[in-house]
């Protein structure tokens, strides 16, 4: 079994219709929803953890691409500058996911972005800004 973590883009003329739940079915894939921003007349965004057999995932995301959605992997929107991280760890403790977390060894500040759930809640609380996320 494959696992992808994706950003879905809706525009605003899709938001009505199920394309998630049709790609999910017709393509025998399990999904966890990590995070929804869907408002009526706006363009909507979904992060989904997809879980299926790779040649199916990958079928599904080009049908969902021919569909008018806009389909990214995860770790694209969520990323970590590192010429700004000071190494403060102020993203490690409020992070939900543990995907900052503090080397042991080194006690330096890493970035697991497959563990990312996108939450931003790395993004207000780092001081010089080196979380960023790309929507």
């Amino acid at each position: 079994m494959a696992v992808h973590r994706v950003v879905i883009h809706y525009p605003k003329h899709l938001i009505e219709s199920p394309l998630v739940s049709k790609m999910v079915r017709q393509y025998n894939l399990e999904f966890n929803l990590l995070r929804a921003n869907i408002t009526p007349q706006s363009e909507g965004l979904m992060v989904l953890g997809l879980e299926g057999a790779e040649g199916d995932i990958q079928s599904a995301l080009a049908w969902a691409r021919g569909q008018g959605l806009r389909v990214q992997p995860l770790e694209k929107d969520v990323t970590r500058n590192e010429e700004r991280c000071t190494q403060c760890g102020a993203c490690v403790t409020i992070c939900p996911s543990q995907a900052l977390y503090k080397d042991a060894q080194t006690q330096e500040v890493r970035f697991a972005s497959d563990k990312c759930i996108a939450c931003e809640l790395c993004v207000p609380v780092c001081p010089p800004r080196a979380m960023e996320v790309r929507l």
